[in-house]
């Protein structure tokens, strides 16, 4: 049995894929980057609930880390290209996630990525992103379409909970790029203090 970081998000993906997860017997600890004032407080509400269902299920403690990622997303928005947004936030939460891997002996990352449903998502931003980070990415929805997950959400009781009213990220810029590089990204970051900003976001994350 291996240990592994879940990046959950509140939405109808990231449960599935950690429900996959603790059914192959893989012991899981999760992770939210809270992304306030770009939403509001549902996600967060969202995750400890479909967190109870699934530590039900499987009996698993599953602890949560809660990382203040708006901060980031601000320093992001002001300093670097809106068109790459998406990317360089996701490269910024593997990173995070990644930290908190290390803390916790974990040997690999997850995620509840589905090839080419949001921007972030093609196979061009996805290399780029994760490109940020040296532990594998382990992805059990990615060749799944919406109606597959929607499907084994409502199996397991997720689902109802991912649907609740709530704010939509209001950080994504209004045309992201579908195609990213590393040379483009990286000069990106060149901008700003990449270190710096991990290092806070992970010197103020919350255990629930």
């Amino acid at each position: 049995m291996a240990r592994g970081v879940m990046l959950m998000s509140g939405g109808i993906d990231s449960p599935v894929s950690l429900y996959y997860l603790l059914r192959q017997g893989q012991e899981m600890v999760c992770v939210h980057m809270d992304n306030r004032p770009f939403t509001d407080d549902s996600p967060l509400a969202k995750i400890v609930d479909h967190l109870a269902v699934l530590r039900e299920r499987f009996g698993q403690a599953l602890p949560l880390y809660v990382l203040p990622h708006g901060p980031t997303q601000i320093t992001l928005m002001r300093e670097t290209d809106r068109h790459v947004g998406c990317v360089m936030c996701r490269r910024f939460m593997w990173r995070s996630a990644e930290r908190i891997a290390v803390k916790e002996n974990a040997t690999f990352l997850a995620t509840g990525e589905a090839l080419g449903q949001v921007a972030s998502q093609t196979l061009s931003n996805m290399r780029t992103a994760t490109a940020a980070v040296r532990l594998p990415i382990v992805r059990p929805l990615i060749g799944f379409d919406k109606a597959e997950v929607e499907k084994v959400a409502r199996e397991i009781g997720t689902y109802a909970i991912s649907i609740r009213p709530g704010v939509c990220c209001q950080a994504v810029p209004d045309r992201p790029a579908t195609r990213s590089t590393l040379i483009q990204i990286g000069e990106e970051e060149r901008r700003i203090d990449v270190d710096a900003i991990i290092d806070d976001c992970v010197r103020k994350a919350v255990v629930m």
